[in-house]
């Protein structure tokens, strides 16, 4: 493909994001709820597709597809376990939305320690999100860098789509926050869906359709369309996939946090059922979008270029491609950004907050602000790596978060858990699934994706059954909220 054609769909597309974050201003925010969760007042539909941008990332069409052309059929049982595990949001959503609403919540981890009366656990958690979340930020740098280096051939090289990716992620997170990135997503949502689904009909129909498509596939390769699949699946390691992808969405902080933001009950509720919508169609068509790829070029060295191997090849339109490939960075971009916002709020609010003097907004803000670039770095420096499939990366990362659950859980529903438990859970369990990864990710044949929730559960049941936990906060976190929460439905 021409590579002027692609650096021309990059350009619109920054001049075009970077117009709408600046319209998205309403003067200079000094508070860190009106920079970080938007002031609590966001829409239900503005809610749901910036849910939808930061949750459906480079990893749907970079990711996800490169997953079904390694793994077939099985990839989608990997996506329909986290579809799944988005009826969560319907439990735990309510609960984040009301205590935001109460104490005037920034972050999930003042959350955590608030509910369990120990700043110190609020520092480990923002700490424990930064060490996982840079590489899931890495994973987005690295789709974009595959998709531009795969599209021009080579011309735009991998270290230049990174450095591409990564500028434009600190200006749309610096120009108005977190009202920038919601806007931003929107638009972003909007295209990544329509484009998606319009490239994914054409390029089938390019391939013969929809039924002589799967017939190939299934006379040249049938395990790719059997349970469960042509070798990547088994069922440990399905498990090992699937556990931390269902709890994923109360699990990785860029997500919950954006549970704080909308400004009614009604407005969360419509967010999630729009967001359902939303990633039912995508799921189907990252899908579909792998095993065209896998019929179009069955012997891509890397499953990570079956995107940009379709985006480039002579039988789709050049425009249409370009807009598919301005929707995939685009996704990826709105990742980044809502990653970007939440660890830097993390670090001014629970890291810093703990140690200075000056816990006004003002400060803290203005460090918020100031660490936005160096997490940029360190993923861009962390992306340089090409470490792993894209795919197996984020579910390393969110193997990582998925030790936090236990705490999440127990704040809302079992007053005995106590901040030594909540705090020895996050240590334990995260220790654990970075030494399971250094040392072959293999014990008793699992591996961290299986082992590390039931690891970090049981360090929180057995510390917090021998520990002293705080009465009042126990009481309005399980009791109080769930009686609220029940008069509101009513």
């Amino acid at each position: 493909m021409s590579t002027t054609l692609i650096w021309t769909g990059i350009v619109i597309y920054i001049i075009i994001a970077c117009a709408v974050a600046y319209l998205s201003r309403r003067g200079e925010s000094t508070d860190m709820a009106d920079y970080f969760v938007g002031g609590r007042k966001l829409g239900g539909v503005i809610s749901a597709l910036s849910y939808s941008a930061t949750t459906y990332s480079a990893f749907m069409m970079v990711g996800l597809a490169g997953l079904t052309y390694k793994g077939g059929v099985g990839a989608l049982g990997f996506e329909i376990v986290y579809f799944a595990g988005v009826s969560l949001v319907a439990i735990f959503g309510p609960r984040f939305w009301l205590v935001g609403k109460k104490f005037g919540f920034v972050t999930p981890s003042e959350m955590l320690g608030t509910r369990y009366d120990s700043r110190i656990l609020a520092m480990v958690v923002a700490i424990a999100s930064c060490l996982f979340l840079v590489p899931y930020s890495a994973v987005q740098l690295a789709g974009i860098g595959y998709l531009l280096s795969g599209m021009s051939d080579g011309a735009i090289s991998f270290p230049v789509g990174l450095v591409i990716a990564t500028l434009l992620a600190i200006v749309l997170s610096y120009v108005a926050g977190i009202r920038s990135v919601m806007w931003t997503d929107s638009l972003q949502a909007l295209l990544m869906i329509s484009a998606s689904v319009l490239v994914t009909v054409v390029v089938i129909d390019k391939l013969g359709g929809f039924f002589t498509m799967f017939d190939k596939i299934a006379a040249a390769k049938p395990e790719m369309l059997q349970v469960p699949g042509p070798g990547l699946f088994s069922f440990k390691t399905m498990l090992g996939l699937t556990i931390p992808w269902f709890f994923f969405s109360i699990s990785n902080p860029q997500v919950s946090q954006r549970l704080f933001m909308p400004k009614s009950l009604s407005a969360l509720r419509r967010m999630l059922i729009l967001f359902l919508c939303f990633g039912l169609i995508y799921t189907i068509v990252a899908v579909l979008w792998g095993f065209s790829a896998f019929e179009a070029f069955p012997d891509l060295p890397n499953a990570d270029m079956a995107s940009a191997a379709l985006l480039g090849a002579d039988f789709l339109p050049p425009v249409l491609a370009i807009v598919v490939m301005i929707g995939i960075l685009a996704a990826a971009i709105s990742t980044i950004d809502s990653i970007l916002l939440t660890l830097s709020s993390m670090l001014a609010r629970d890291v810093y907050g703990s140690f200075s003097t000056e816990t006004n907004d003002a400060a803290q803000l203005k460090i918020g602000r100031f660490v936005i670039p160096v997490i940029s770095l360190v993923a861009l420096a962390f992306a340089s790596l090409k470490l792993s499939l894209i795919s197996i990366l984020s579910v390393a990362a969110s193997s990582g978060l998925v030790v936090m659950v236990p705490a999440i859980i127990g704040a809302f529903f079992w007053k005995r858990g106590t901040a030594a438990g909540a705090l020895s859970s996050i240590i334990v369990g995260g220790l654990f699934v970075i030494v399971m990864y250094m040392t072959g990710n293999n014990l008793f044949g699992l591996n961290a994706g299986i082992l590390g929730l039931p690891v970090s559960a049981l360090v929180f049941v057995l510390v917090s059954l021998v520990t002293v936990r705080h009465e009042k906060m126990a009481r309005i976190f399980v009791d109080d909220i769930s009686d609220e929460l029940a008069r509101m439905t009513k």
